[in-house]
């Protein structure tokens, strides 16, 4: 098999944020999806869509279930098949997969910003079910975002040697 050259970004140490857990929990989740999109710019393709393991999981694939996720916990949209998130669209690349993701968490960021109390729901859901509160639903983003952000450095390097955060 031949050897990809090795590319090296410096990584970005964690953020520094402010005291409150408010700005400690979005400043990490911030950090996260600017790391998990930055994984997929400048990816070739196709190999940006091809499976690099047995499950099918592709760096494209990773980026739209994200965007996915963030849609359905902080906008309230309905998904009717999460396995199925997993897959770009063949018409669809790098740059509108990365800007389709940046638009999602752009919005659910403006939701968040009405968000005063940690404690409360979120406002917007989908009808028959209980809102998750704002302080388990950064919790549960980060988890998300940071679970697939590694699955991202990996692929990432097996692409092309694109190392770093």
């Amino acid at each position: 098999m031949p050897t990809t050259p090795r590319t090296h970004h410096r990584d970005t140490p964690p953020p520094r944020t402010g005291g409150s857990e408010a700005e400690t929990l979005r400043g990490f989740l911030d950090y996260l999806r600017t790391s998990v999109a930055g994984k997929v710019e400048g990816a070739p393709e196709p190999r940006v869509r091809t499976a690099a393991v047995p499950s099918g999981t592709n760096l494209l694939g990773l980026l739209t279930h994200l965007t996915h996720v963030e849609r359905a916990l902080f906008l309230g949209a309905e998904v009717r098949s999460w396995p199925a998130t997993f897959r770009a669209a063949p018409e669809d690349g790098v740059t509108e997969v990365v800007t389709r993701y940046r638009e999602a968490v752009e919005r659910a960021n403006r939701v968040l910003d009405g968000c005063a109390d940690l404690g409360e729901p979120l406002p917007l859901t989908r009808p028959g079910r209980p809102a998750p509160s704002v302080r388990w639903a950064l919790t549960h983003m980060i988890e998300e975002t940071g679970r697939h952000a590694g699955h991202a450095d990996i692929l990432r390097e097996l692409i092309d040697g694109t190392t770093g955060r």
